[in-house]
């Protein structure tokens, strides 16, 4: 019997969600809790966020999360973005503020997200990596609370989540926005879960389409629910005549599109099941209303079909309203940056999509990669951008250019585009011509979103400010632009030190209790392998069914990232109606090359032991 690990102290720089009150252990003795190292950025976490809301209301006088968010990019260390990210995505626990990763080294965390259970008596006894682990957390709760309760050191009760002050503003944490035809602004108000519609002055609510409670029910406009909207589209006539709407949401996170008649506001489902993707990669058409998604994020008519921003799993599909059908577009579901034909290029949190003017060219911002992607002639390439862990704000020729999480691009009638450079607070503008990059405006709060107005001017939608912005006059001219050499970054973790030449890469998969690896339809799991750079592998990168590789590490390399995406289906076990279950997980592991250091690298995909 190995021996218990005492779960270590909680400390940060400040909490959240607690009345102003610091947390200890020795305050949550006799619940269990759950840690939830998280950051805000990461749509995985928010995927996380969303499967433990109803565990928390299950088992809310024995349970408490608590978040520890440990930041990958430098807007996520600041303490305001922190507490607004906390409100935008409905996080009802207390949270813990870990700006240097104290925590998650503590913790020994190793990918965004990771879950630490903890029992009544102060011991870590499970430790998950990546989502989809609702069930398997209910059964061990379920397992902790019988043999806490027999002990006697299970206390039931309330927690310690205050609940903040209620805000009084018309939108709160807007999204996405489109032009009526009547001049009027359409927005997905994200945090209140609803569409506004504003007059042209960008301010005067015309009307709400939406309840503004999270749910997921059609009807008239007074009735519809929806959980955290983005993306917006508004169909060509024809195709809307045939459709019987006018715009297709993103649902977020409900995982599916609604169709807006915008006549009358009503709202019907057009695609999704509202289950989350977790199934196999395949270039099929499907039934759109029987094919689940994954966090849709934004979405744009191009290619005579709504084209998708799956930010869940890195994807672009489509959508056609008028056969009702749906399918994969671009993207392998591999977690990076790699350019090619559309159905072997890689992604990262597609965020947001505009149509050049003349619909050759699809321009997406790929926020996880701080790039700006775009589609044409069956291929995806890369305007801005350098990976994963390389981010910052810095003008100039585009191959030296950097970005931080843009969510959102606007193409303009000149060809060029503009982005909102979320975490970076800025509008800046990509030429093609001149293949260079300029700040058009700076000093504003995660704008999100960008529109052309009827006068050719442009909205910013500022979502942490909740509001939009109108840019001056004259931003958009080449004296209006100004070019800024400002920091660089790397997202900095603790890099793992391997020895050059053969290392053995182990993922650890232990289904949840009460299940079974599944082989009813092939192998049951997948492992995908690459290196940035590529040469850091000198063999070991590709697709394969078997958790366990030999990689061969090239000593001329000094450092990189591993690239790893792991999953495993697993079904029910001894049940008559067996339900099954897609793990999956994506890892980007710093390395270093030392001498004499480690030949193994294990992770673990879903850990069920300490």
């Amino acid at each position: 019997m190995s021996a218990r690990v005492r779960a270590p102290e909680l400390r940060g720089r400040g909490w959240l969600n607690t009345g102003g009150r610091d947390l200890t252990l020795s305050d949550l003795r006799g619940k269990i809790v759950i840690a939830d190292f998280w950051t805000f950025c990461c749509i995985n976490c928010l995927h996380v966020l969303d499967e433990l809301r109803p565990l928390e209301q299950k088992y809310g006088d024995v349970l408490v999360v608590i978040g520890v968010h440990s930041p990958k990019f430098e807007h996520e260390k600041d303490a305001d973005a922190l507490a607004a990210a906390v409100e935008r995505y409905g996080v009802h626990h207390p949270v813990l503020d870990d700006p240097e990763l104290d925590m998650w080294q503590q913790y020994a965390a190793r990918a965004w997200p990771t879950l630490a259970v903890i029992d009544p008596e102060g011991y870590v006894v499970a430790t998950m990596a990546g989502e989809g682990h609702a069930e398997g957390l209910s059964r061990l709760i379920d397992d902790l609370i019988a043999t806490h309760e027999a002990k006697g050191t299970l206390h039931r009760g309330e927690g310690p989540y205050v609940p903040p002050a209620e805000p009084e503003t018309t939108l709160r944490f807007p999204g996405k926005a489109v032009v009526l035809d009547d001049g009027n602004l359409l927005v997905s108000d994200s945090a209140r879960h609803s569409l506004a519609e504003l007059a042209p002055d960008g301010e005067t609510l015309v009307r709400r389409i939406g309840t503004g409670e999270r749910g997921r029910a059609d009807g008239p406009a007074e009735a519809a629910t929806f959980s955290e909207p983005q993306g917006l589209c508004l169909l060509p006539t024809h195709v809307a005549e045939v459709a019987g709407y006018d715009l297709v949401v993103a649902d977020t996170v409900n995982h599916l599109l609604r169709g807006v008649r915008l006549a009358t506001g009503e709202v019907v489902t057009v695609a999704g099941t509202g289950r989350q993707w977790r199934s196999t990669v395949d270039d099929h058409a499907h039934d759109a209303r029987s094919v689940d998604l994954s966090s849709p994020w934004d979405l744009a008519w191009y290619d005579d079909k709504v084209v998708i921003a799956m930010a869940g799993i890195h994807q672009l599909w489509w959508f056609d309203p008028v056969k009702r059908t749906a399918g994969m577009y671009a993207g392998t579901t591999v977690e990076a940056l790699k350019d090619g034909p559309l159905a072997e290029a890689w992604m990262a949190q597609p965020s947001g999509l505009s149509v050049s003017a003349d619909g050759s060219r699809l321009w997406v911002a790929d926020s996880e990669t701080s790039a700006i992607r775009y589609v044409e002639n069956g291929v995806l390439g890369t305007a801005v951008g350098q990976g994963l862990f390389d981010f910052g704000h810095v003008d100039g020729p585009a191959a030296e250019a950097l970005l931080q999480h843009p969510l959102g691009v606007c193409a303009l009638p000149d060809g060029s585009v503009l982005i909102a450079d979320t975490y970076n607070g800025a509008v800046r503008r990509y030429d093609p011509e001149t293949d260079a990059v300029g700040t058009v405006a700076d000093g504003l709060t995660e704008p999100s979103d960008l529109v052309v107005t009827p006068d050719g001017g442009v909205l910013v939608v500022e979502s942490a400010a909740h509001r939009l912005t109108r840019l001056a006059p004259g931003a958009l001219t080449a004296a209006g632009a100004s070019t800024v050499d400002g920091p660089r970054h790397r997202a900095e973790r603790k890099p793992t030190d391997l020895a050059a030449g053969e290392v053995t890469l182990d993922v650890i998969f232990t289904p949840a209790p009460g299940q079974k690896l599944d082989e009813t339809y092939g192998p049951s799991t997948r492992l995908v392998v690459s290196a940035s750079p590529p040469e850091l592998l000198l063999d070991g990168a590709g697709t394969g069914t078997d958790l366990s590789r030999r990689l061969v590490v090239n000593e001329a390399v000094a450092e990189g990232v591993l690239q790893v995406t792991a999953q495993a289906a697993t079904c029910d076990a001894d049940v008559e109606h067996a339900a099954c279950h897609l793990t999956r997980q994506d890892w980007g592991v710093p390395v270093r090359v030392v001498d004499g250091a480690v030949t193994r690298l294990p992770l673990v995909l879903r850990g069920l032991d300490a």
